[in-house]
């Protein structure tokens, strides 16, 4: 097994809408997808959030476009309106969730296209 974070085989997509965030995973292909359906799971969402997600996390599985979505309720501190945070936008959080640690099999960490991918300035 391999220790990679999840924007080494992932992208994302994002937005929010009151005080809720979702936040949408596409893998770049089945096998990445197969190890993020099993290490990315609701429980471990709200648990890389920690305090900053005070409701359930959903988890909604499009294999048809290797994508995972997740709706974190009480996400945003009340709504964008409400929120004394300086950024408490949806988008904030899919960038967050990238940064996560998974384990998985060497041969998917060793064909993630996007590991050691020069950063854009």
């Amino acid at each position: 097994m391999a220790r990679i974070q999840l924007r080494d085989l992932c992208g994302v997509r994002c937005g929010d809408k009151g005080d809720i965030s979702d936040i949408s995973l596409f893998a770049d292909d089945l096998a990445a997808y197969e190890a993020v359906l099993s290490e990315v799971t609701p429980e471990r969402v709200k648990a890389h959030f920690g305090a900053l997600v005070a409701g359930p996390v959903e988890r909604y599985e499009a294999g048809n476009v290797l994508a995972l979505k997740f709706v974190l309720h009480q996400a945003l501190g009340g709504g964008a309106p409400r929120s004394l945070r300086s950024d408490n936008l949806g988008k904030t959080h899919g960038a967050s969730l990238l940064r996560l640690w998974i384990e998985v099999p060497e041969e998917v960490a060793s064909g993630a296209r996007r590991r050691h991918a020069p950063v854009s300035r």
